[in-house]
């Protein structure tokens, strides 16, 4: 992910590059599941075709044994099949459906809600709006609400590890949500989702963590596509300075992004000196794509110099 600087705005994608943290395993496992599972309104099951309702019973009987693995495969073989159809009631069935396999007595449960944050994911990347904010919402609200009564805990009842797997799983779904957020230009509230997953990152992992480095960037990045290029800087000049004495494997990308901001400054000597060593680290690292979009901004760097003077 990187400023763009042609144009002053973040490029990004929802993809995680080789610096991001995966979403955090180990949590305690769930409560054995004793209480109903509701199907979806009939309603809704009276809208789908036959053929692709076999695939959306099969979630919620393996969810009713504890098949939790076997659910998500389902599920997301179900999503795979409405989204080929181009089937809009298929895909709101099977969020309902899956919804509600999770409202039941594992709606808190940290496997469940990772499941929830993939479906998220998913939408967000079909462009189904509704559905992708439904859904960071919930896992958001959800694990917000779970810290909250873990909180004061002792050691006894909730080990420290665990509870630092369900903030690391709130950051995660924080920052999912944020650079979802930025890429459908929402910029301040996807600004306040990356303070508070960096703020996590910080708190659990320490400041030179890999996870950290990335969302200082990914700040910065924000920060950058508002105009508020002194903040942006002072963000990620940091996230370069960590990358650098961590040997980040994104270090290039941080240092394309600490220039374009320069760039944006009108520091231009300072500006073409960055991007000189980011295209010196993305050569040698072999990132092809990198390498190209550093030399398109080294093309733009030249004439934004030439129209100053």
């Amino acid at each position: 992910r990187g400023v763009g600087g042609g144009e002053g705005h973040a490029g990004g994608g929802a993809a995680a590059g080789p610096g991001r943290a995966a979403l955090p395993r180990g949590a305690p496992p769930g409560p054995a599941l004793g209480g109903p599972v509701f199907p979806p309104p009939l309603s809704l099951i009276s809208l789908v075709p036959p053929h692709y309702l076999r695939f959306c019973l099969s979630p919620q009987l393996s969810t009713m044994k504890g098949e939790l693995a076997e659910a998500e495969r389902v599920l997301h073989q179900a999503l795979h099949l409405a989204h080929q159809s181009d089937d809009r009631r298929a895909i709101v069935y099977t969020y309902s459906m899956s919804n509600s396999c999770i409202v039941s007595s594992w709606q808190d449960d940290n496997a469940v809600l990772e499941m929830s944050l993939k479906l998220a994911s998913i939408y967000a990347a079909q462009k189904q709006h509704k559905l992708a904010l439904a859904g960071y919402e919930f896992c958001i609200l959800t694990l917000e609400e779970k810290i909250a009564k873990q909180k004061d805990l002792p050691e006894d009842v909730l080990s420290a590890e665990e509870k630092a797997n369900t903030r690391l799983l709130l950051g995660m779904s924080l920052d999912s949500y944020a650079r979802y957020l930025l890429n459908i230009n929402q910029l301040p509230v996807a600004q306040k989702m990356y303070e508070k997953a960096l703020q996590i990152s910080k708190d659990v992992q320490g400041e030179t963590h890999p996870q950290t480095v990335v969302l200082m960037n990914d700040l910065a990045t924000v920060l950058d596509a508002q105009g508020h290029y002194d903040e942006a800087y002072s963000y990620v000049k940091r996230a370069a300075e960590l990358a650098k004495e961590t040997q980040h494997p994104e270090e290039h990308m941080v240092l394309n992004n600490l220039a374009a901001i320069l760039m944006h400054k009108k520091d231009f000597l300072q500006a073409r000196q960055v991007y000189k060593e980011a295209l010196k680290q993305a050569e040698q690292k072999g990132d092809v794509a990198s390498v190209q979009h550093i030399q398109e901004e080294l093309a733009e760097l030249a004439k934004r110099r030439k129209g100053s003077t």
